[in-house]
């Protein structure tokens, strides 16, 4: 086990651990405060998980130690391999996309190489890893536990394989080598139910929520906007005299970012109470850039948003705990109940057909998840008597 220490002289500290039978100690800059130590325990905590994996890289940690010779195991004279090492490829592959990529899926795929894939391949050389070590490596990752010590989901476990699928598929087709992800499928992840909330459990979130959430609330319920969508509105986009809200940006990790898809830049209509809670909104922030804003102007977080007045709200009135990514089912839920056109609801989400709508909302949908034919026979019958009432009248 091993443990940060300080020299007494200098103040500093340092890492003191094993690795392959010889005990290390290696020097870092940071004084002896709690601060550091805190963020050097974090650290040696995954040298020592990794150095347990048998993924640790000396060279990786302490790039300048004299250490770092003896524990490497490439040699000079070892003949170059016939195919770049997975983290060389990669590496160059994330540069050569991250043009077409937005920021937050850049960073993630950076992360998600970090993580998980260079640890595991990154000084494989990529033509020969094999199908049966990519299996074998997701298996591993199936038992690897993430937040509320929980197992990673199909979703999440598929989020990581796929920048390994491209990486490995491109290489192939530039190399000349039979992908080994050939025949491994995704995941097969379970279908999320919508949990919209009834128009009366809607009416008593708004009553009942913090006077200076009251508009944010109403505005999400009514409109069917995403989180990004909602926390990133500038008052630039907001047309009161069209009565339209335009929806041009998302707010994503604290940068504002392109709208989801082209089907995402659109217009919303709005309906008398967003329209009055907007106006209500504009005296309390007009000021500022964002519509929903901190006090300082500076966009909302929905991490502290969800955990400050979302949550604690929805266990103050009894309610059962759901995302506020249910805000937008329950708009769509709502605006099917009262009969509105499909195509309208779908241009108001962002959809560019009504496909998803029907198949996510279908049980929603006023006579559409009834079978026994009734609809059908009104309407024959109503042919039938009107061709009945033709032939009295001759």
């Amino acid at each position: 086990m091993g443990s940060v220490r300080v020299r007494i002289k200098s103040n500093n500290l340092f890492f003191d651990f094993t690795y392959r039978g010889k005990r290390c100690r290696e020097q870092t800059k940071l004084e002896d405060t709690g601060a550091s130590r805190k963020k050097l325990e974090k650290i040696l905590e995954r040298i020592e998980a990794e150095i347990t994996l048998g993924t640790f890289d000396y060279a990786k940690y302490f790039p300048n130690s004299p250490n770092v010779g003896q524990f490497t195991e490439r040699k000079v004279n070892s003949v170059k391999p016939e195919t770049p090492l997975f983290s060389e490829f990669a590496a160059m592959w994330v540069n050569e996309m991250k043009i077409q990529w937005r920021a937050t899926h850049h960073k993630t795929t950076l992360l998600t190489l970090e993580k998980y894939l260079n640890p595991a391949f990154g000084e494989k050389e990529i033509g020969k890893i094999t199908k049966a070590e990519i299996l074998q490596f997701r298996a591993g990752l199936a038992s690897v536990k993430g937040r509320k010590n929980a197992s990673l989901s199909p979703s999440r476990l598929n989020h990581i394989m796929n920048p390994m699928r491209m990486i490995l598929n491109e290489a192939a087709c530039r190399h000349n080598f039979s992908s080994p992800y050939n025949g491994i499928k995704s995941l097969k992840v379970p279908r999320t139910d919508v949990e919209p909330f009834s128009l009366d459990e809607v009416s008593t979130i708004i009553n009942e929520v913090r006077d200076d959430f009251r508009n944010y609330y109403t505005v999400r319920f009514f409109t069917g906007m995403r989180t990004g969508e909602i926390d990133g509105l500038q008052w630039q986009h907001v047309d009161f005299e069209r009565r339209k809200i335009n929806i041009r940006q998302a707010l994503a990790g604290g940068e504002l970012i392109y709208t989801k898809n082209d089907g995402s830049f659109r217009e919303i209509d709005m309906s008398m109470p967003v329209f009055e809670a907007l106006q209500e909104q504009k005296a309390a922030t007009s000021m500022y850039q964002f519509v929903f804003c901190t006090r300082g102007g500076t966009p909302l977080n929905h991490n502290n948003v969800t955990n400050r007045v979302w949550l604690p709200l929805l266990r103050n009135l009894g309610l059962r705990r759901r995302r506020p990514y249910q805000t937008r089912h329950t708009a769509a839920t709502l605006w099917l109940g009262a009969g509105e056109n499909p195509e309208w609801i779908a241009r108001q989400m962002g959809h560019t057909t009504t496909e998803m709508l029907f198949r996510v909302y279908s049980r929603f949908v006023p006579n559409l998840t009834r079978q026994d034919g009734s609809a059908f026979e009104r309407l024959i019958g109503q042919s039938i008597n009107i061709n009945i009432q033709k032939r009295n009248n001759l």
